[in-house]
């Protein structure tokens, strides 16, 4: 199996800024994208960013566009989240997934981390 193991996350200010890191590991698979996806509590997941193996390609939603940087180390499987300028509206669990053999599907989850803004 798969498995994304996350790091990263905390408590910062408003202005403030964090990284989030992302790591797959497992059985052999070819990675073809990562992302990250964020939830908070009594509100539905929502997509954050992500970023293709094959090109470099990059989407953010538009709620951190301007604010938040997706990036890759493709060999080891790694994606990163710089986030800048948080917001009290950024705070939520944080998600690294992954979509693997061509799936087009992110079947594979991180355990989630916690990330809170204070105003």
């Amino acid at each position: 199996q798969v498995q994304l193991l996350q790091s990263g996350g905390g408590l910062v200010q408003a202005g403030g800024s964090l990284r989030l890191s992302c790591a797959a590991s497992g059985r052999t698979f070819r990675t073809n994208a990562m992302g990250w996806f964020r939830q908070a509590p009594g509100k539905e997941r929502e997509f954050v960013a992500a970023v293709t193996w094959s090109d470099g390609n990059t989407i953010y939603a538009d709620s951190v566009k301007g604010r938040f940087t997706i990036s890759k180390v493709g060999v080891m499987s790694m994606v990163y989240l710089q986030m800048e300028y948080l917001k009290p509206e950024d705070t939520a669990i944080y998600y690294c997934a992954a979509q693997v053999d061509g799936s087009g599907e992110y079947d594979h989850w991180g355990q989630g981390t916690q990330v809170t803004v204070s105003a």
